[in-house]
């Protein structure tokens, strides 16, 4: 980035954001583009939201504008509504003292914009700019753009003494703007790295989503150094402490999975599969009599302890079962035979299978050179029968059978296990001849089976037909 100087830069504010700082303005308010917003456009980035600071209160604020929602009006924030966009407008303020490293016990406000920059958290977010101030940068946050670099405002210690999520934070903006942490920030966050445990799960998992889906996943070896993830994360430095002597591989299980997190797409269930893909290794670490390490069982285990971890990070019931199913299936080798392939979509779930690939990829991309073109290419010709599979519509599941359970009672089967029990073994019948797939020759089948009975329907299953 070339070098500016406050006065030289100049942003161009959406005229929304224009209209509400002119309306403080032409009240005798001073009101400022403020943080995140700022150092976007410096950058040259889209922000994704336009945040104002303020010297107007929150109740001068509100009867400025129109429509308003009191979004943390006991700290100073009011969002202004215009039209179907909100723009949070918050008070200049000074924090009062941190009592759980995370929030304020209380805020007082202030005339003075500076004394509101001085209690931000890094340099680079404590800038603010107007149209008429141009930017104001009092902590040398321009300088730090330049650089590269992720510096608190003002003692590093200080800042992540009152909230430990800071620490987190910087390690999440290195990864998503590529920079590095200077050197007493970092300092500061090895010192202070236990003060995370009292940050609330939900927080770390955003801070560690955006980290992961960033262009630097890299990054998290920023929060191992640190001490970070031995906070929130342990089993990663279990990961990082087990190395892999076996050909196949020629790094750590966590320098592996990093870079293995580089070759799969910036999507939050491929980046938690891929960083949980091992996660069991070290648990399932044995080392033969001819010094080669392996790990049986470790995808089985690994789905086990990822679903631990993910409900322990507070994730959704969806992303958590994606994310196991993932990592259970990741190290499935099937022969490559028609019905192998299908036997082994079916297991998995046919809609597993994109990402599965991708997973696939990355994996053997970030192990040794040793039969690494013999293992990529036996991907592509699994995705190859995959997609002929598809193309073909054959059939995967029960569902995708010629009969359903109704035709089977009308056929004159009784309703229950046994009834689900003949669905799948037709399911299985069809996986291995696909040409079965039809409703006389399953009903045939059944029959054979000795399922079906002859004689007159009982009253259940009337009612059930009915």
């Amino acid at each position: 980035m070339e070098h500016k100087k406050p006065g030289s830069v100049k942003i161009t504010l959406p005229e929304n954001v224009k209209a509400i700082i002119g309306r403080l303005e032409a009240e005798g308010f001073e009101a400022y583009a403020v943080g995140g917003c700022v150092r976007d456009s410096v950058l040259g980035r889209t922000p994704l939201d336009w945040d104002i600071t303020t010297s107007a209160k929150p109740a001068q604020v509100k009867k400025l504008f129109s429509r308003t929602v009191d979004t943390g009006i006991r700290h100073g924030t009011v969002t202004v509504l215009m039209g179907r966009e909100g723009f949070e407008v918050t008070t200049y303020r000074i924090d009062g003292a941190y009592e759980d490293a995370r929030h304020p016990k209380e805020v007082r406000f202030t005339g003075n914009l500076l004394e509101d920059l001085r209690r931000r958290d890094f340099t680079i977010n404590a800038m603010a700019y107007n149209e008429k101030s141009g930017l104001i940068d009092a902590f040398g946050g321009l300088e730090d753009l330049e650089r590269g670099q992720i510096r608190c405002v003002g003692n590093a210690q200080e800042r992540f003494a009152e909230d430990a999520l800071r620490m987190l934070r910087s390690v999440r903006f290195c990864a998503q703007l590529g920079f590095t942490v200077a050197e007493e920030t970092q300092t500061a966050a090895g010192d202070l790295a236990g003060n995370l445990a009292r940050v609330s799960a939900e927080r770390i998992q955003a801070e560690l989503v955006r980290l992961l889906v960033s262009d630097h996943p890299e990054a998290l070896l920023m929060a191992y150094t640190t001490g970070l993830t031995a906070v929130f994360l342990p089993e990663f430095d279990a990961m990082m402490e087990t190395p892999q002597q076996n050909p196949h591989h020629c790094y750590s299980v966590g320098r592996h999975t990093v870079e293995a997190l580089k070759h799969v797409g910036a999507d939050k269930v491929l980046r938690l599969a891929m960083l949980l893909h091992d996660v069991a290794k070290p648990a399932c670490r044995r080392t033969g009599e001819d010094g080669i390490d392996h790990f049986y069982g470790h995808p089985a285990e690994g789905s086990r302890m990822a679903e631990q971890i993910l409900r322990r990070l507070k994730f959704d019931n969806d992303t958590t079962a994606m994310v196991c199913r993932l990592i259970r299936w990741h190290d499935d080798n099937p022969e490559l035979k028609a019905q192998n392939i299908r036997r082994s979509v079916s297991r998995a779930g046919a809609e597993l299978y994109p990402a599965l690939f991708a997973i696939r990829r990355a994996d053997i991309l970030a192990q040794s050179s040793y039969r690494k073109e013999e293992k990529m290419a036996y991907v592509d010709a699994f995705e190859q029968m995959y997609r002929d599979i598809i193309r073909q519509r054959q059939c995967l599941a029960v569902k995708d059978l010629a009969v359903d359970g109704r035709d089977l009672i009308r056929a004159g089967m009784t309703p229950g296990k046994e009834l689900g029990d003949t669905l799948k073994e037709m399911l299985s019948l069809v996986i291995e001849q696909p040409e079965m797939n039809r409703k006389d020759l399953l009903l045939k089948f059944a029959q054979e089976k000795g399922r079906l009975q002859t004689d007159r329907r009982t009253k259940r299953q009337r009612k059930l037909l009915s």
